[in-house]
């Protein structure tokens, strides 16, 4: 796994914001009634991966009752559950937000904007143009078959639990 703009080399267009700042605009957001915390992984292998991980990221702030919090640094990862070099690797992201949806809402989201990307769903862990899952939702657990939380092969992200455990504050 490889992280860019990690281990001091960050992205000069971004600084980081002062948890003063952060939590006086939390307070001044009244659009959100009683938010939750969700965390969400996003990963893409096909097309320019880096402009729709960026594109699922800005179509999750479009979102009414989503406001994006943080997101981590982009990880470039091999393909989980195929044969080595079958698939291009993938460029994957966490995504870390506060909303009103409930979690069926949430993932009904999520799947729009796979399809907004052309993502296409031929076999199990098959190459994409994005992938977007719910990896945590406000401390819910769910065994329901349509969304199980928290995700159950999160654990085998480490992307995504380096940063889910990183935003906890939010």
């Amino acid at each position: 796994m490889t992280a860019f703009f990690t281990g001091g080399q960050s992205d000069p267009t971004v600084q980081p914001v002062p948890p003063s700042v952060v939590e006086r605009v939390d307070a001044a957001d009244t659009t959100l009634s009683n938010p939750k915390r969700a965390v969400i992984s996003l990963g893409a292998n096909l097309g320019n991966r880096l402009e729709t991980l960026q594109g699922a990221v800005d179509a999750l702030e479009d979102t009414p009752g989503v406001r994006v919090k943080a997101v981590s640094p982009v990880y470039e990862t091999e393909p989980w559950g195929v044969a080595p070099g079958s698939q291009p690797s993938y460029f994957n992201a966490v995504v870390v937000l506060k909303t009103t949806l409930p979690p069926s809402s949430l993932l009904e989201r999520a799947h729009a904007v796979e399809e907004a990307f052309n993502r296409v769903r031929d076999e199990r862990w098959g190459p994409r143009t994005i992938d977007v899952d719910i990896i945590a939702y406000d401390g819910v657990v769910s065994d329901d078959p349509v969304l199980t939380l928290p995700h159950p092969r999160a654990h085998e992200r480490a992307f995504a639990v380096q940063w889910e455990t990183r935003f906890v504050r939010f």
